[in-house]
């Protein structure tokens, strides 16, 4: 099996998994449907069609810099200026940077590779109005999920990564996945995508596993590389 790995970072984010009217949320974290999403999208598939080829598809993502929730209210009127919409209520995820990993079959992966280096329609984290920062793709490469996602170099910006840099070598990252039978305390998420068709959007429930992975800091003092403090990425 091959992995997808993917950088996900931009000033604003926006994964909302149950915005409902006027209040549109976002998760902590990149969403599963958001993410196939965007590589249905790369792919140049049209909103109507089966998404079968990517639901077999294992998915986790890291939060290497997790960034600041961000409310914006928008309002909107009517082209002859006579009427307006109620104002609704945005919330977006700022200055964040996230390690996403997608894992199948070595086919379809590298399939999926080469269509996020050169997608077919545009590709946005979450939202239309929040285009990614930089290149998305970090490669296919071969191996498991979890493997990919605790041994990537942390992707957090420089002067996020100095922020830690005084107090320890080696930094807690949370990581979120698709749970495996069997696993003990996972949660649900309405974040496995079914059907994007605007006429009929399905999503059904996914099971998530919370875990943690400690990360190198690039930046700290060599001779810091015994310590560890599991609640450095609280700090102000």
């Amino acid at each position: 099996m091959t992995v997808l790995l993917l950088r996900l970072g931009g000033p604003l984010q926006a994964w909302g998994s149950s915005s409902r009217f006027a209040q549109r949320g976002t998760e902590i974290a990149p969403t599963k449907s958001g993410v196939i999403g965007m590589l249905a999208a790369a792919k140049g598939m049209r909103r109507t069609e089966p998404l079968t080829d990517l639901l077999g598809l294992e998915f986790g993502v890291r939060l290497d810099q997790p960034g600041q929730i961000l409310r914006d209210f928008q309002t909107a009127r009517s082209l002859d200026g006579r009427s307006s919409a109620p104002l609704t209520y945005r919330f977006y995820l700022s200055d964040a940077i996230f390690l996403a990993a997608v894992h199948g079959e070595a086919g379809l992966i590298h399939d999926l590779g080469d269509a996020v280096r050169r997608p077919r329609f545009p590709l946005y984290l979450g939202r239309r109005s929040c285009p990614p920062a930089g290149p998305v793709s970090l490669g296919v490469h071969d191996g498991g999920l979890d493997d990919a996602l605790d041994s990537w170099p942390w992707l957090a910006a420089k002067h996020y990564r100095h922020r830690f840099a005084r107090n320890t070598r080696i930094v807690r990252l949370e990581v979120l996945r698709d749970a495996r039978p069997g696993e003990q305390n996972t949660e649900t998420q309405p974040d496995e995508p079914v059907s994007f068709d605007p006429a009929h959007r399905q999503h059904t429930w996914r099971s998530v596993l919370r875990r943690h992975v400690d990360v190198v800091n690039d930046l700290a003092d060599p001779s810091r590389a015994a310590d560890h403090d599991p609640f450095s990425l609280l700090g102000g």
